[in-house]
């Protein structure tokens, strides 16, 4: 049995690392290069110079960006469905790496396979990217599980911050680089500039994803400990039922804890809020911003855009560091929900004002510092909640399940306010919406929360 001694300098290395290794895929399959190129492989130029975004799924016509968020909210759904019961197995078992292992590998191999993602072929080629997004978000619940583990409670708000800030750094790095390729068409010139390797800077973007994700988590995964306490048993059979029985076990705990429920149901609606935005920035950005008509301007605006998710990463090491500090003044709950609402004006001046780069250029840098604060202030605020228990992967598999229904709902109702009304600026609406729920319910914790 391996114990993990809390706030040791190389465990703590070695757990922040994943962070490095994994948060490529957030940002260059989730908000800059794929949604691009998606979006640009998936519309077609008319001859009066209007552009098509319609796109045909199992014979189903719609827009090409509303199937981009039915489909991740489909993955969700199913990350959704099968992480709880796989993290009462690990639990069961005491064996969550194997599992974080296994979510890595699926989630990297799944970014490589995206090479041969093709407009003709939609419905086989989503395949990869709903793998993918299973591989990231499954492999997170048994990651977070291992913070409070790792770090006593008057560290974990430092040790959450640290490793989105190594997030942040390493994925913009590979952006950079992902980016340079692109721009300077490498392998596409290198290769002789034929038609059939028009977009191969593009794909090699998505295999370097993969091979980054894998590669860099081998250094946690040889340092970091298997497991903290010892398995519940090492009966194999019938292992859903137990994993089943160890996260019944867990729930019948959170009923208990009336603040632990209260944060839960606030994070709820306001994470709802943040990773929407996460998941349709670039595509909003993209048909709702005014970057001229001309084929120049179609390329500065991919550029640009991408260029604007470096400003959010880099200004999210600030932002998260910026509340870890901040929470050690006024408290984790009130720290929130300043973070809250900033986001709400935010999405109000968005839907007011923004039309132009210059605009959206400030919104990412507001979004930036706010979403690095947010989510990991989020993490250690739910890590001080949890009780004295063993079994923190089922703990926190609810943490995901609320964080994954959140992320369904949001990315849905964008879609289909976007659909309905004919434009994404709408859907904004829906996103106050959830902010100002998530900040009505984290009030009553205020004078409750020993974090206020």
């Amino acid at each position: 049995m391996n114990f993990i001694q809390k706030d040791n300098p190389k465990t703590i290395r070695a757990w922040s690392f994943y962070d490095w290794a994994n948060s490529v895929f957030p940002l260059v399959i989730t908000s800059a290069i794929f949604p691009n190129f998606y979006d640009a492989v998936t519309t077609n130029k008319l001859l009066d110079g209007e552009s098509a975004k319609m796109v045909s799924f199992f014979g189903l016509q719609m827009n090409n960006h509303v199937l981009y968020e039915y489909v991740y909210a489909f993955a969700l759904f199913i990350v959704v469905l099968i992480t709880p019961i796989l993290s009462g197995v690990a639990d069961y078992l005491g064996n969550k790496k194997r599992f974080l292992q296994f979510f890595c590998y699926l989630g990297s191999l799944s970014c490589m396979s995206l090479y041969f993602f093709s407009k003709d072929h939609l419905e086989l080629s989503f395949i990869s990217f709903i793998t993918a997004t299973i591989g990231f978000w499954g492999s997170l619940v048994y990651y977070n599980s291992y913070l409070p583990e790792i770090a006593s409670p008057e560290n974990q708000d430092k040790v959450s911050a640290r490793g989105f800030a190594l997030g942040y750094f390493g994925s913009s790095l590979l952006l950079i680089i992902c980016l340079a390729l692109i721009m300077t068409k490498t392998i596409y010139h290198a290769l002789g500039d034929l038609d059939q390797y028009k977009s191969i800077d593009v794909r090699v973007s998505f295999l370097l994803v993969g091979i980054w994700w894998m590669g860099f988590a081998q250094y946690t995964f040889a340092n970091l400990p298997n497991k903290n306490h010892q398995a519940h048993g090492t009966d194999t059979g019938n292992l859903l039922s137990k994993g089943f029985k160890e996260l019944k076990n867990v729930w019948g705990q959170i009923k208990q804890l009336p603040q632990l429920k209260q944060f839960l149901t606030g994070y709820f609606f306001y994470n709802m809020g943040v990773q929407t935005i996460m998941v349709v920035a670039v595509l909003f950005a993209r048909n709702e911003i005014d970057w001229g008509l001309s084929e120049d301007a179609e390329k500065s605006k991919t550029t640009a855009l991408i260029i604007s998710i470096l400003i959010i990463q880099f200004v999210g090491i600030a932002g998260s560091f910026l509340f870890s500090w901040m929470s050690k003044k006024t408290g984790n709950i009130k720290s929130l929900m300043i973070s809250i609402a900033v986001w709400i004006f935010i999405c109000v001046f968005t839907f007011l004002v923004v039309r132009t780069p210059v605009q959206f250029y400030v919104v990412a840098f507001l979004v930036g510092l706010m979403m690095g604060g947010i989510q990991a202030l989020s993490r250690s605020t739910y890590s001080k909640y949890l009780p004295s228990t063993e079994d923190h992967t089922s703990f926190f598999s609810f943490y995901d399940v609320v964080e994954k229904l959140g992320m369904i709902i949001g990315t849905i109702s964008f879609g289909l306010i976007s659909q309905i009304t004919g434009g994404m600026r709408n859907s904004i609406l829906s996103l106050i919406v959830f902010f100002i729920l998530g900040l009505l319910a984290l009030i009553p914790l205020i004078k409750k929360s020993k974090e206020a």
